[in-house]
Parts: C-alpha cells; structure tokens; sequence
C-alpha cells in the first residue's frame, strides 16, 4: 500500500510550516527513525516552506499511517486539534494523484512553478542515498518525474508569469528581445526589488543598478545581483544610463518626477527608455508617458497581463490534469500486479512441491522405465500443471488491475490454501 501523510498551505498556517519545516530538517536521522516505524517499508520526506510531506510504501495495516501521523504531529509540537485539522492522509490511487499533482505544480502556492520539482527531486535523492525506498518508491517516483515532464511539455501551464515582478521582466524581454548587454536600474531594495533583481538575473540580465534612499541596502542588494549601488541622489546619473528602470520603493510621492526624465534625456541622444512602476502608491509621474522616447507601464497594465496569464494555466490545468489521471491509472495497475506476485509465487511454489513429493511417490514403478521415458512423465506432470495454474494466474494478474487487488489475493490464498 502506499499512503502519504502530510500538511501543505492549503491546510496550515505558515507558523505551524515553518516550525515542522525547521525541526524535521535539523533531524540528522529522520528517515531511518521513520523506517523503524512498524509496518513502514519504504518512506520518502518532502520539506518545503509550503508543505511536510511523508510518503511511504507500507503493510496492509492501518498502524502505519497513523503512526506517521503522530510523528509529524510531535516533530510539529501540534495538539491534537491542530493535528486532525492539519494533517491530512492519502492512500493508494489517492496517494499518488495527490504526489504527480505536487510534482508537477498543480497544487503549489503558485500553479505552474517550477521549483517544486526540484525539491522533490532532491527528496527523492536524499532517500535513495540512504536506502529508505525500494522497488515500489523508486518506481513511483520516476513516474511522478515522468508525469512532471509531460505536463510542461505537453500543456503551457508554466508559459505565462503570473507575478508582477516577473510579469515586468517578460514585458522587458518582449520589447528589447534579449536582457543581454541591456543596462537595468532598480529604484527600490526591498522584497519586490529582490525578486524583480532575481527574475532579471535569471533572464539573462548582466549589468544592474540598484538605487535606495539608504545606500547600505542597495549594496546589500546590489551584492547578490553582482551589480552596482547608488543613492537617490545619483538617480540622474542612472536614468542617463539605464535602458530600462523598473520601480518599486515605498515612498509617499514619485520619485522619479517627469522633468527628471525630460532632463536625463537631453543626455541621451534619443535612446529608448522603457519604464516599469511596480509600487503603490506610484513611484514615477505618469506624465512621463507622454514623452517621446519614453515607454511607462504601471502595476495596473502588468496586473492585466497577470489576471490573462493566470485564466491561460487554469485552462492549460485542465490538460494536466488529464495526463496526471492517466499517468495514475498506468501506477495503479502496476502496482496492482505487483501486490498480486508474492501469491503467485506461492502458488507455483506449492505446485511445484506437490509435484516433486508425487514424483518420489513414484519411484518405484518408474523405475522400471527408460531414462527417457521418466524424464517425458515429468514433463507431462509439469506441463499440466502449468496449464492449470495459467487461469488463476491470469486472473490475478488480470483482474486486480480492474478490482481491489487484496480481494483477489486473499481469495486465492484462501482457495489454494497457501497459508496452511
């Protein structure tokens, strides 16, 4: 059976996440204390600032789910209030739609991103170096990474951005073609100024300036980005320079006015000057908009484009969901098969004992008969008994695919009496 245990932020507050998150990775041995757990098999441990996740292949019992369930619930230092509304349970088919849909960034915070994949991967690594799963999760984690791969390339799920920072920098691409050899100001050094630096880095940019009334943070900024930093006192300086300027401060009135603009352009010699104000309240004068030369866009144009690319992954969703169903449906069936083996082994196991316990019953008038003439009785025997065994076996095989496998198997355990 495979489960997964777990809570995401669907289900917890971000200080309940951040403290499971915070405990369980400073455990040095969490896996081999989660394979100690009675009835755990094999187990796998997602930790991301949005969601703790267990999943694990275990026995027929019930002990085991709940037995992880208390662990997280300890790690946690949840009550059991904050555990039976947290925590949430997922077995077999349900199990591994909830993983294909996590791996392929159907149920993140943001749809369509593409970190979360990654960090599965590296779950998925983290438990193979330490022998914490086996034939079932080293199987069902290909096929999450399988069923991950066909939805980015099968639907545009990741293909639009649907935060403003980033919407600003796609924007950036689409006029100029390439970020690359283009000079970039930052008016701003805070979390939106940083993920903007992050996403420009990303898509190529190379040379950045960040400009902050306090210097010392646009250096700090400025570092990470290997850039340069200014005060708002140069900001002149870097208008003249920039080819595009995205802002995003927190200041009352704007800081980049219009004569400013009409002034550094003088310098200019009839360069392009694209704009983006990503603040609210407004950083640059929307008068500058109206200058020859002088592209503005402002929060409201890129939340349009936002909204429209948020509807375009809802849509391209659908599709995905598709593929995650049927890439389940292939698991599950495999999986079936699998839980029907060890009784088929037992059952040609004891056919085989019969056989032979049968063949030494007959020593003695077989051993009137030629050397050829036993080994064709032996054939024959055995070449019945595989024609008997062929129906029950297919049908196991067969039929467990399509009904719940333990049924089937118990009921032939039950028929050929393999547990006497």
């Amino acid at each position: 059976m495979i489960i997964l245990v777990g809570l995401n932020h669907k289900t917890a507050p971000l200080a309940v996440r951040e403290k499971l998150f915070t405990e369980c990775q400073g455990e040095v041995n969490l896996l081999s204390d989660l394979l100690a757990i009675e009835g755990v098999l094999e187990i796998l441990h997602l930790s991301t600032c949005n969601r703790v996740e267990l999943i694990a292949a275990v026995d027929e019992t019930m002990q085991a789910a709940e037995a992880l369930k208390s662990f997280l619930a300890r790690y946690g230092g949840l009550t059991d209030e904050q555990a039976a509304g947290c925590l949430y349970v997922y077995r077999n088919e349900e199990a591994i739609r909830h993983l294909f849909r996590v791996t392929s960034s159907l149920d993140s915070l943001v749809m369509g991103e593409a970190q979360i994949l990654g960090q599965v991967k590296d779950a998925y690594r983290q438990a193979l170096g330490q022998n914490a799963t086996g034939i079932a999760l080293n199987r069902l984690m290909h096929r999450a990474f399988r069923t991950a791969k066909r939805v980015r390339t099968e639907t545009g799920i990741a293909a639009n951005p649907v935060s403003v920072s980033f919407a600003a920098v796609e924007l950036a691409k689409k006029i100029f073609g390439s970020l690359s050899g283009k000079k970039i100001l930052i008016i701003g050094a805070g979390e939106m100024a940083e993920l903007t630096g992050t996403h420009l880095i990303g898509n190529g940019a190379e040379e950045i300036i960040v400009a902050n009334r306090t210097v010392a943070q646009a250096v700090t900024l400025a570092k990470k980005f290997r850039g340069k930093a200014i005060g708002l006192d140069a900001l002149d300086d870097g208008l003249i320079d920039a080819d595009i300027v995205i802002s995003s401060t927190g200041a009352p009135s704007y800081v980049v006015t219009e004569e400013m603009i009409r002034r550094c352009l003088r310098k200019r010699k009839s360069r392009l000057l694209f704009l983006i104000d990503i603040a609210v309240p407004r950083d640059i004068d929307p008068a500058a908009d109206g200058i020859e030369n002088v592209y503005l866009y402002n929060i409201d144009h890129l939340q349009d484009i936002v909204d429209e690319n948020i509807k375009n992954r809802r849509r391209e969703a659908l599709k995905a969901e598709a593929i995650v169903a049927e890439e389940v449906a292939r698991f599950a069936n495999w999986l079936m098969e699998l839980e029907a083996v060890p009784t088929i082994v037992s059952l040609r196991s004891k056919a085989e004992g019969i056989v032979k316990t049968e063949m030494v019953k007959a020593q003695g008038w077989m051993g009137n008969l030629e050397n050829g003439h036993r080994d064709k009785v032996e054939a024959l025997v055995n070449g019945i008994v595989n024609k008997i065994l062929h129906a029950p076996v297919a049908v196991m095989k067969e039929e467990s695919v399509e009904f719940a496998s333990q049924d089937i198997v118990a009921a032939a355990r039950q028929l050929f009496r393999l547990d006497e």
